[in-house]
């Protein structure tokens, strides 16, 4: 609790675009956020009042930090779950609880368990070896149990040399089937302690080199049943393994139906559309989710929304402030959010979200504008 506004402490382990944009989310609610940096020129740690250094795998570092916190969450999963249960066991308020993020954290528990509740997933199997490899069947897609992040830690494998190389590694892999993909889908669902659970509408992402760049809020032509069913897999995930806070479900829609992909248990890429297209961003939901608030309305606030990531482009070209200033001038409607990070190519230093009817016409607006912050032309 905040001494002098009387109002809660959010504590959040790691600095980066996901922290940067909850806090502007606390502003607004007079919550207190503080933020656990590895560096203080991090995105977060360069906005945020209450910031402190330390490492997010070190139980003194994350004792110190929680000691004033009402709550701790993450804008990462790369917390270790041993210093988790260590903090949880000293009586400090972690949200989402171990218990849970570690099926974000480890994707061999998470497609245990899903398998487990009945729900539609990729065929899949550990391998530690080519034999392993060569049983499950190639082609296939080698994915590290824990660790990556954006492509990251993901193997598209033709051939057992493919696999040879990746499993020279040492990795924990886990093998998946390629499936053959209509297009992928994400279903954000908020959900609190006392069970109170709300789920955003369905969107469509485009992933491009392993990264997201962009996202289509909602899904379009995208059949009731389908959107029914992708609603209640997230509400399914997040009630059975008791997530507290944003749940992102990521998924394949195939001409088979739906299969769950990957989990995020945090804000997510995929509900950064929610700030200007949402009754009730993914970054408030968050807050209000951890500390047990009533839930905010997932309405859409327009009927059609898109963003596109910024990356970084190569050097050269007119300065990223001049950039800006043509795109507010060529699309006063745009609305351009950036991180504060230090450019380099392919990293994602911001986004741009545009709001209408036409979808098509949206999407182009959005990409037109991200080329042009990422490539100055």
């Amino acid at each position: 609790m905040d001494a002098a506004t009387q109002l809660p402490t959010v504590g959040v382990i790691g600095a980066g675009q996901l922290a940067r944009m909850t806090h502007q989310a606390a502003i607004a609610l007079g919550q207190s956020l503080k933020v656990l940096a590895a560096d203080p020129a991090e995105s977060a740690a360069a906005v945020a009042a209450n910031v402190q250094i330390g490492d997010h795998r070190d139980l003194d570092d994350l004792r110190a930090f929680a000691s004033d916190t009402t709550v701790v969450t993450f804008d990462h999963e790369h917390v270790p779950q041993e210093v988790l249960r260590a903090l949880v066991a000293e009586g400090v308020e972690v949200q989402p609880r171990p218990e849970a993020l570690v099926f974000a954290q480890d994707k061999h528990a998470m497609r245990v368990r899903i398998g487990e509740l009945g729900l539609p997933q990729p065929r899949w199997a550990p391998v530690d070896s080519i034999s392993d490899v060569e049983a499950f069947g190639l082609p296939c897609v080698l994915k590290a149990a824990t660790g990556g992040y954006d492509g990251k830690g993901v193997w598209m494998i033709e051939t057992p040399g493919d696999a040879q190389a990746v499993l020279a590694s040492g990795i924990r892999l886990i093998a998946e089937e390629r499936m053959a993909l209509q297009r992928e889908l994400a279903v954000q669902v908020a959900r609190s302690p006392r069970g109170e659970t709300a789920v955003y509408p369905v969107v469509e992402t485009v992933q491009r080199g392993g990264i997201c760049t962009e996202v289509v809020a909602p899904a379009q032509n995208l059949d009731a049943a389908t959107a029914d069913e992708a609603a209640r897999i997230a509400r399914t995930v997040a009630e059975e393994l008791g997530v507290c806070g944003m749940l992102a479900v990521e998924l394949f829609q195939t001409s088979k139906g739906l299969f769950v992909n990957e989990l995020a248990m945090r804000a997510h890429n995929s509900g950064h559309w929610s700030i200007e297209g949402a009754e009730t961003s993914q970054f408030e939901q968050h807050l209000r989710a951890v500390l047990d608030y009533p839930l905010g309305s997932t309405a859409l606030a327009a009927p059609v929304t898109v963003m596109a990531n910024v990356l970084g482009g190569e050097p050269g070209g007119p300065r990223l402030d001049e950039r800006v200033q043509h795109l507010m001038a060529d699309d006063p409607g745009a609305h351009l959010h950036l991180y504060g990070k230090a450019v380099r190519p392919g990293r994602k230093i911001g986004h741009v979200t545009v709001c209408g009817d036409d979808a098509e016409q949206l999407r182009k607006r959005a990409m037109r504008a991200a080329k042009w912050l990422t490539e100055g032309k």
